[in-house]
């Protein structure tokens, strides 16, 4: 397909085009046609004006010079040439007046056929009117041999008949017409000029023989054939004729000089050969053939006068005829292009709407509809796809079809919407149930660690206290995805380490982080709890996806916009476009989807940075593993607090540090902890004699556990104690003042 891939414009340009280029020279042919008829009826008439006359005037002196050349011919020549005979002369003289009127006429003829009179003959006319020229060049040879007597009767007569013949055959082809009425009355008109001619030649063959030697039989045939001719053509082209013209020939017929001429006629056939010159003398012939010869001239000078009178009308009409097909074509083209353009544009305008249409709804009226959804605004269908009025129309209906998608996709976003916040306003409420029965479920273990004595007890029980937090971190992730504020939430500020070691006691390898000593600055309270999770959930894929004989380093320093945190692990690391698309989730924080389980984490870890303008980015860390770069702005840090508050989460058994590591700078590391430093002296002096006391477990005596655990449970009440001023918190929902931990 020529059109396949171009715009709707030209599609319809080009199905509109062909019509009107077609009416277009339809149009122009029918004008052409009509225009050429009428200029062809305007040049016949401008011809036959110009030479129709002419060519008539020059038959008829051919025709009386003929007669006075074969009269010249037919008179007896005396014996000596210096004394001609008084008829001779006589005859000599008519001759060679005949001749200067027929050179007259020739003359008239060729001034009226200048150069644009021939331009605008026919072809056929044209030729023919060369040769008519050809033939009358023939004639002053004859002549001389004539006025000598050097040519037959026979061969002047043929002679001067083809050139009488060429002129009538021209005014056959001469001012020829498309208009069968007209061109048949014409043709009609030169049959009757023929029938002329055979009266003519009946003239000049009575007169050759009135002056020569009489009639003969050969001659009298001859001449009864002329009559016979004559009255042929006159009865055959005269029916042609308009009613008016065979009226008048008709009565000039009946009238007293044709009569006259027919009973000389009747007489000469009559009187037989040798008698026919006896029997009408040549006056009384004279007389009465000349008379009809002028009549009838007269006649068809009249007949074709008429037949030219008849013809301007009929070219005028024919003319406005072309005009009017012209114009009325012309306006017919316009209205056709006018009409053809305005629909046209309005296709295209309507398409174009309709695109545009598709387009906003595609690209700018559903996508603002979903961000508005996602940000958990109301959304009214209505308001956001107003129906909109379109014509009956086939492309009124696919606007009311586009429409009617447009508000069933809006329609489904909206609901989809709704789901999506029922979905997390249940996972919100259990979340919030989760967490309520995980702060009772603390609540209780505490009092269970409080009230009990064996140290067997107490170390399952701590292991069941680190796997509740772990829950409730997890719980608290699950409300984040929802969209949901965290129950937890500090009003004053916190130490950044204490921050930072909350986020490794809710990890499970809690004890394969090793944390570098930080600077002594504090957190404000209501970042607290989100960059506790964050930095959690961070430590968790550290510790998760490295081996578990490796160390996680966790190092962090000032920076000018903040202070910045390293967590550096030894695994396998990410590829290359893992990391990049990991780093975009969390620069954009991306919609979270349902569909994608396997990056929760990812998820809350963009969500809490967003929600506090923390910097958090992924990149291949020195280890061969991954380092996860935290940047904390400045306007979430502060001076160190007096007295150290405990952050969420719980207490837990002390992270175990690994190796000293130094800085670029001369900063001691953090202290190296020496194991079983913390027990009572019994326990002590029990370890240093047996360094693995899970060897002896069924021979530890009770009393010496019961010790152990209560030392550590006095402990952890007195750090407690110790930390309540400073981990003062709001609470909000049903979660009771120990959702600190």
């Amino acid at each position: 397909m020529p059109f396949r891939g171009k715009s709707i414009r030209r599609k319809i340009v080009g199905l509109l085009l062909v019509p009107l280029l077609s009416l277009t020279v339809l149009w122009a042919f029918a004008t052409a046609i009509t225009g050429k008829e009428a200029a062809e009826l305007l040049t016949a008439a401008e011809v036959s004006r110009k030479l129709g006359d002419p060519a008539e005037n020059v038959i008829t002196a051919l025709q009386t010079e003929r007669r006075q050349a074969l009269v010249v011919l037919a008179t007896p020549r005396p014996h000596s040439k210096e004394t001609p005979t008084r008829a001779r002369a006589t005859a000599l003289t008519a001759l060679r007046g005949a001749e200067r009127a027929t050179d007259k006429a020739r003359t008239a003829l060729r001034s009226g056929a200048d150069a644009d009179v021939r331009d605008d003959m026919s072809s056929a006319a044209a030729d023919w009117f060369a040769a008519m020229e050809r033939r009358l060049d023939r004639l002053p040879a004859l002549r001389d041999r004539i006025r000598a007597g050097s040519v037959p009767e026979d061969a002047a007569t043929r002679t001067y008949d083809e050139v009488i013949e060429a002129h009538i055959d021209f005014l056959t082809l001469l001012g020829s017409v498309r208009d069968a009425g007209l061109e048949q009355q014409r043709r009609a008109l030169v049959g009757l000029g023929s029938s002329r001619e055979a009266l003519s030649r009946e003239d000049a063959l009575f007169a050759a023989a009135s002056a020569g030697k009489g009639m003969g039989p050969r001659q009298l045939r001859a001449f009864s054939d002329h009559i016979a001719e004559r009255t042929v053509l006159y009865r055959t082209n005269l029916a042609v004729l308009p009613v008016e013209d065979q009226k008048m020939f008709d009565d000039y017929w009946r009238g007293t000089e044709a009569r006259a001429l027919e009973a000389a006629e009747d007489a000469v056939v009559l009187a037989g050969p040798g008698r026919a010159t006896r029997a009408v003398d040549a006056a009384r012939w004279q007389a009465a053939a000349s008379t009809v010869l002028a009549d009838l001239a007269r006649l068809d000078a009249e007949a074709n006068r008429r037949h030219q009178d008849r013809l301007d009308p009929v070219a005028t009409w024919v003319l406005t005829k072309a005009a009017l097909a012209g114009l009325l074509g012309l306006a017919a083209l316009v209205a056709s292009v006018v009409v053809s353009w305005r629909t046209g544009r309005g296709l295209v305008r309507d398409l174009r709407q309709l695109s545009r249409d598709a387009h906003e709804v595609s690209g700018v009226r559903l996508p603002a509809v979903l961000r508005r959804l996602a940000a958990g605004e109301a959304v009214d269908v209505e308001a956001e796809v107003p129906r909109l009025d379109h014509p009956d129309d086939e492309l009124g209906q696919v606007g009311r079809a586009l429409n009617t998608l447009q508000h069933a996709a809006v329609e489904a976003a909206v609901k989809q919407a709704g789901l999506r916040r029922g979905v997390s306003d249940v996972f919100v409420n259990i979340a919030r149930r989760s967490q309520v029965l995980l702060h009772r479920q603390l609540a209780l273990l505490d009092t269970m660690e409080r009230r009990t004595d064996d140290p067997d007890e107490l170390a399952a029980l701590f292991r069941l206290d680190h796997l509740t937090t772990r829950m409730r971190r997890h719980a608290e992730g699950l409300v984040i995805l929802s969209g949901a504020a965290p129950s937890r939430q500090w009003r004053r500020p916190v130490r950044l380490m204490d921050v930072v070691r909350a986020a490794v006691a809710e990890v499970e390898g809690y004890e394969r982080v090793e944390l570098r000593r930080l600077p002594a600055l504090s957190v404000q309270g209501p970042a607290v709890a989100d960059l506790t999770h964050l930095l959690a959930e961070l430590l968790e894929n550290a510790t998760t996806f490295s081996p578990p004989h490796t160390a996680v380093q966790v190092v962090g320093e000032r920076v000018p916009n903040g202070f910045a945190l390293e967590i550096h692990d030894r695994g396998l690391g990410m590829p290359q476009e893992t990391l990049l698309e990991a780093n975009l989730a969390l620069a954009e924080a991306p919609e979270f989807e349902l569909s994608d389980t396997d990056r929760l984490g990812l998820f809350v870890v963009s969500r809490l940075a967003r929600r506090q303008g923390v910097r958090v980015s992924l990149q291949p860390s020195p280890y061969g593993g991954t380092t996860a770069v935290v940047l904390v702005p400045a306007a979430l840090l502060g001076d160190a607090p007096a007295k150290p508050a405990a952050p969420a989460g719980p207490a837990g058994p002390e992270p175990r540090p690994g190796p000293p590591v130094h800085r670029d700078e001369d900063t001691p590391a953090l202290p190296r902890r020496v194991r079983h430093a913390g027990l009572a002296p019994r326990l002590a002096e029990r370890s240093a004699m047996d360094p693995d006391p899970t060897t002896h477990e069924a021979a530890r005596d009770a009393e010496d556990v019961r010790a152990r655990m209560a030392s550590l449970q006095r402990g952890w009440r007195r750090g407690r104690t110790d930390a309540a001023p400073a981990t003062e918190h709001d609470s909000t929902g049903t979660t009771d003042e120990r959702d600190g931990r």
